[in-house]
């Protein structure tokens, strides 16, 4: 006969193997280019700033919002609370991984948030000046599908 105890520790270590299951990568979020250390979101810049103030921003730490694993960060609570109702509209592409490093095969490059670039009203994130320049004189469709492309790639290894 099973006893009580052997029954708990039973499901206790099916808990844990569901835990495990949940923590593979078959369920991890999505990537955000972020920091190594506090888990910042594009350098801690307000992501809402390019959009309404078209300047590189940073954020507060008192005005952080949790969105895809990482912390975004506000100039103001409003900002905040305009972004926390509608990330999509304020988030950069690719989670602000660097647009044209996607472009030329280098995967996944983090950004800082100063260099920066809207085109029509999605935000655009580089890690280098050239490569915004790359963007601006560029054919903007062609990169972008490119980059979306890659982006799809990318994301495969996350799921």
């Amino acid at each position: 006969m099973i006893k009580m105890k052997n029954i708990r520790a039973m499901c206790l270590s099916g808990l844990f193997l569901v835990a495990a299951f949940a923590n593979n990568s078959a369920f991890a979020k999505e990537p955000v280019s972020k920091s190594f250390v506090g888990s910042s979101a594009i350098g801690q810049h307000d992501t809402t700033a390019y959009h309404l103030n078209k300047s590189a921003t940073k954020g507060e730490k008192r005005f952080a919002h949790e969105w895809k694993g990482a912390k975004w960060h506000f100039a103001t609570a409003e900002q905040r609370d305009l972004f926390a109702a509608n990330p999509d509209k304020y988030s950069p592409a690719y989670n602000g991984f660097c647009s044209n490093a996607l472009t030329l095969d280098e995967g996944l490059i983090r950004t800082d948030g100063t260099v920066w670039h809207i085109f029509g009203n999605q935000l655009h994130l580089f890690f280098a000046e050239r490569g915004r320049v790359r963007w601006v004189n560029g054919d903007y469709d062609k990169l972008k599908k490119e980059a979306d492309d890659a982006w799809k790639i990318e994301l495969a290894r996350f799921k």
